[in-house]
Parts: structure tokens; C-alpha cells; sequence
């Protein structure tokens, strides 16, 4: 009795030590705001989302001098999915992230959240992480609310697979506060050829637990399931 005793302890310390690494990752990240779906044509976006999981996105606005206007989707407490389009009112060449070459839906990029950038912007200095100057951004919903923000971008995003980091304003209430719910965010993960590095990455930035997948090719990856069905992108 004491050996099957003594193997079972064995075999559990085993285990515990397999752990940490797996129990770092969570399904959807503690830190998850929203990710960004991108498409040539708003109305494409929207129908695209809806024929899949049942919902329709709400319009959330426009970005002014950025040539963009999205719709937004309830996916839980303070997540959503923004749809990504160009604002045709706008100039064409204020479109940097180049949204009217993108024919099919894809994820472009997601956003993490903090409370203050301020600490993040040391800590990331500390680490010797480049990143771009605070970015003011503001956006007036289709009901004349303001909602405004600060945002940081790495220099060096990885192609989008790591996020940038957004401060919402306190007089702002959270886009997912009344975007039309009935989709849930039920993973999140991101795919590289290099993960352990892209994992390294992520501790750094304060992020131990994204999902980091072995892939082909870099990628973000979303699982939402709706009333209708399931979406993965």
C-alpha cells in the first residue's frame, strides 16, 4: 500500500510541475477589450457576423481623420468585436491600415486594457519595449455621446499579434455596455511559427496568459458563439 501510495504522490508531483505553463493560458485573456474585424465594406462586415452567429452588430460611429467607421457586438463584461470599415465620407488617403483592400472579413488586430498607461509605458521602458506615443482617440456615437480613450501601439506589434493597449476614459462608459448582446468570446488565441518566443513576448508585456498556438503561419484567432451558430476567424 505505502508504494501505490508513494507512486501516486509521485505521479501528482509530476503533473503539478507539467502545470504552470498550461494554467497560465486561459481560454480568453483576463486582459481581453475587444478585437477588430476587418473588411473593405461596413454592410459586408455586418452581414458576414450576422449569417453566422444570429446577431447584428449596432453601428458605433466614426473615427474621424482616420478614414474608419465600425459597428460593435456584445461578446461578455467588457468585451466586444468591432467590425472595421472605411468611412466613405471621409478622404480615401487618411486609410493607413489599408481597410479597402481587404475584400473578406479577417481579424486585423486586438486591444488588451489597462487602468492607466502610465505605469504600463515604465514598465515597457524598463523591458526596453519601443512603443509609439500615446494616441488620443475619441469617437461620437450615432446617439451624440463622445467616447474617448488613450491608446499605446508597440513599435514592433508582430504583425498585429500582440495588442495594443487602450485606457478608456472614466466620463466614458465601455462600448460593450450596450452593444447588442447574445455572442459570447468562448476562446482567443494567437498562432505563430515561433511560440515560444512570441510566449516570452508575452510575459513581458504582462500577458502570461494568452494562448499561443504552434502555426504556419501568424495569426489571430476568435471563437464566438451566437444563438445561430459558431464563428471562428
Amino acid at each position: 500500500m505505502n508504494t501505490r501510495i508513494s507512486r501516486r504522490m509521485i505521479l501528482a508531483a509530476a503533473g503539478a510541475l507539467a502545470l504552470p505553463r498550461a494554467a497560465r493560458a486561459a481560454a480568453v485573456p483576463r486582459s481581453f477589450d475587444h478585437v477588430q474585424l476587418a473588411c473593405n465594406d461596413l454592410d459586408k462586415g455586418i452581414a458576414f457576423v450576422e449569417s453566422r452567429t444570429g446577431v447584428k452588430a449596432a453601428s458605433g460611429g466614426v473615427h474621424p481623420g482616420r478614414a474608419s467607421r465600425n459597428a460593435l457586438l456584445k461578446l461578455g463584461e467588457r468585451r466586444y468585436l468591432e467590425i472595421l470599415a472605411p468611412d466613405p465620407a471621409q478622404d480615401r488617403s487618411l486609410d493607413v491600415r489599408g481597410l479597402y483592400k481587404i475584400d473578406s472579413p479577417r481579424l486585423l488586430e486586438w486591444v488588451a486594457h489597462v487602468d492607466d498607461l502610465d505605469p504600463l509605458i515604465r514598465a515597457l521602458a524598463g523591458a526596453h519595449i519601443e512603443t509609439k506615443p500615446i494616441f488620443p482617440g475619441s469617437r461620437k456615437r450615432p446617439d451624440g455621446k463622445l467616447l474617448r480613450w488613450r491608446a499605446l501601439n508597440l513599435k514592433d506589434n508582430r504583425g498585429g499579434l500582440l495588442p495594443f493597449f487602450i485606457e478608456w476614459s472614466a466620463d466614458s462608459a465601455h462600448p460593450a455596455s450596450d452593444s447588442p448582446a447574445g455572442c459570447e468570446l468562448i476562446s482567443f488565441a494567437v498562432n505563430d511559427s515561433a511560440p515560444e518566443s512570441l510566449r516570452a513576448t508575452f510575459r513581458t508585456l504582462q500577458l502570461e496568459d494568452v494562448q499561443v498556438e504552434p502555426g504556419s503561419r501568424p495569426r489571430l484567432r476568435a471563437v464566438i458563439k451566437g444563438p445561430r451558430g459558431t464563428l471562428e476567424i
